[in-house]
């Protein structure tokens, strides 16, 4: 009966000397770099930028990006905390945006946005989430006739120079 009690404690020892261990192994919150946003972010590229550097940064004018920084900006908007200052909804847009423009990774991104990459692909996914929501009703509208479908094809040929297989059309109607 003692040597079970005495092994019962043993097991608790070993089993809560791992949990302090897990406790004690982060030693800081943020990277030092990473707290530095503000200064080295790629939001003071983008003050300095002249209407065609800004346009092949962002791939869309100054005028284009304050419309959609002011209709998206409601809905990823954060509050600062006592904690961090918040990345403004301008920081959020830019990012997704060169994202979008690149294609490059969010380690990649990490570097000339200033923000973690886990902080980056929350962000990208809810601001894309949002201006999609945002620009569907005028911008993002399905075709509803065969008529609509052509005249997109027709489009496409004039503007594009894409080739459309008319059989692979007309089954997406079907």
């Amino acid at each position: 009966m003692e040597e079970a009690l005495l092994w019962s404690f043993y097991g608790i020892c070993i089993a809560t000397k791992g949990r302090n261990k897990r406790k004690n192994r982060r030693l800081r919150w943020s990277r030092e770099w990473l707290l530095k946003r503000q200064e080295f972010s790629h939001v003071r590229l983008l003050r300095e930028l002249e209407p065609d550097d800004w346009r092949n940064y962002l791939r869309m004018d100054t005028e284009t990006y304050n419309h959609l920084l002011k209709s998206v900006t409601p809905y990823i908007k954060r509050q600062n905390t006592c904690m961090r200052k918040a990345i403004s909804a301008h920081e959020r847009l830019s990012a997704t945006l060169r994202f979008l423009a690149t294609g490059r990774s969010y380690k990649d991104l990490e570097f000339t946005t200033i923000m973690s990459k886990q902080s980056l692909s929350e962000i990208i996914l809810e601001t894309c989430d949002v201006i999609y929501r945002v620009l569907k009703k005028d911008f993002l509208k399905f075709p509803k006739s065969e008529q609509e479908w052509v005249q997109i094809a027709a489009d496409f040929k004039k503007n594009g120079n894409f080739r459309i297989v008319w059989v692979v059309l007309m089954a997406s109607i079907s």
